[in-house]
């Protein structure tokens, strides 16, 4: 839930118990709400972004709500801030340590499997996403904004990492986690420097 407050108040993120469920409310003033849209669309998660684009205003005395809301839609669509080369660089080789360590783990520590799995499905999603000028997410959001994205890589990417989870077969992921490389570049190991 989103919440603009006068200025006189604090932004805040909170969650509170309501009639027995949790609310998460993204509180914040009627200044500072620009630059955090701002900063939504920089993180390219857009979560704050899409509160606003599809939320159900139940008040706006002010016209306050009105003006977020159509920042919140432009920046929607013009989409998430580009990743800069360097990112990109450090995104292909950290997805590249992760892939290479997912191969070499021994089937028997699923905790390591488990940890680079997880590692690998979210480098190769938020490449696979920014390389689609897409936005990308965390927790529930990843799946559905990479499915979004790439419909094909990114269900690939995620019944790799099922099958990680499920049986131990680093495989599958390893050969989606590839294909998101080579779209951008290739693996990135000798050579690299990040200063």
């Amino acid at each position: 839930m989103a919440v603009l407050l006068p200025d006189s108040d604090t932004s805040r993120r909170e969650v509170i118990r309501h009639n027995g469920r949790l609310a998460e409310l993204f509180i914040h003033t009627v200044t500072d709400i620009q630059q955090a849209l701002e900063n939504n669309r920089g993180n390219r998660r857009g979560a704050l972004l899409f509160v606003y684009d599809q939320g159900m205003p139940l008040l706006d005395p002010y016209g306050d709500l009105k003006r977020a809301r159509a920042q919140a839609r432009a920046s929607l669509a013009a989409g998430p801030i580009p990743l800069t080369p360097d990112e990109r660089e450090r995104g292909r080789c950290l997805l590249t340590c992760f892939m290479d360590d997912l191969i070499d783990a021994p089937s028997t520590n699923r905790y390591e499997q488990l940890s680079l799995a997880d590692h690998t499905l979210r480098e190769a999603a938020h490449l696979l996403t920014a390389h689609h000028g897409a936005w990308t997410g965390i927790g529930k959001w990843l799946p559905r904004r990479l499915l979004s994205a790439d419909p094909i890589r990114g269900k690939v990417l995620l019944d790799g990492h099922q099958r990680v989870a499920e049986h131990a077969d680093t495989a599958p992921l390893t050969v989606a986690a590839e294909r998101v490389l080579d779209l951008i570049g290739g693996p990135l190991r000798e050579g690299y420097t990040q200063r």
